[in-house]
């Protein structure tokens, strides 16, 4: 495994490099840090309600997650295949473990910055009110495992589509349905066994307890298993991409 990770990393840093350079992260990150906030302080109206509660905060991030993954994970295996170079990295000495996880680590490395970038909003509300701090550190946990799952899932469309329109767009509305199927199976009038299904497939849904600062074991194993799901399904592409 040592040596997995090893190569996993290398490849890691060399994708970083590139976001670290690339004006389109920017973008994505102050898209991000302004949806949310705008959310909180001017729809939510954080400032005139008597509560000492993110709960609101957090709420948005899975809506800003439906633009923001996409943003991130197109360009990851979309840009190669455009550009010729998947056929040199496949050539590589990389197997398809070490691939997947690398384009995972650097990705969901951009989105843990933008995640941290967010940490001066609660800081500066922390004064204002009782915040319940164990609350808040749940809750960006739970943010950290809803955005590995959907950068996995991401990546994994990412690996599909020929180019970076058709990998945000694919990605974006995958994520648009597995992010608010929930709100679509709790407005209509569903058969209880549908709403459970729905409700089972939905990351938003997933998301809530940590929201509401409950860590829940089932919903952490979700998003663990749902991650290394993509993971796997995105070394089956590489492989056949390998004996294309």
């Amino acid at each position: 495994m040592k040596p997995v990770l090893q190569k996993a990393r290398a490849l890691a840093r060399k994708e970083l490099y590139s976001y670290s350079i690339s004006p389109a992260a920017y973008g994505i990150a102050i898209f991000f840090l302004l949806f949310t906030s705008i959310w909180l302080f001017y729809f939510q109206q954080f400032l005139v309600q008597d509560t000492a509660s993110l709960r609101a905060y957090f709420a948005a991030f899975p809506l800003a997650f439906i633009a923001v993954i996409p943003g991130i994970t197109m360009k990851s295996w979309a840009e190669e295949r455009k550009t010729g170079t998947v056929e040199l990295l496949l050539t590589m000495p990389f197997s398809d473990l070490d691939l997947a996880l690398g384009k995972f680590l650097s990705s969901f490395g951009v989105l843990a910055i933008i995640l941290a970038l967010t940490l001066p909003v609660p800081l500066s509300l922390l004064p204002l009110g009782s915040f319940d701090t164990g609350v808040i550190v749940t809750e960006y946990l739970g943010a950290l495992l809803l955005g590995a799952s959907a950068t996995a899932l991401g990546l994994f469309l990412s690996a599909l589509s020929k180019n970076q329109v058709a990998a945000f767009l694919g990605s974006a509305a995958v994520l648009l349905v597995v992010m608010l199927a929930n709100q679509l199976a709790f407005a209509g009038s569903l058969p209880g066994w549908l709403t459970a299904v729905i409700n089972f497939v939905s990351l938003a849904y997933h998301f809530e307890s940590f929201a509401q600062g409950l860590l829940d074991s089932r919903d952490v194993a979700f998003f663990l298993l749902t991650t290394g799901l993509f993971l796997f399904l995105n070394t089956r592409v590489i492989l056949f991409r390998k004996w294309r």
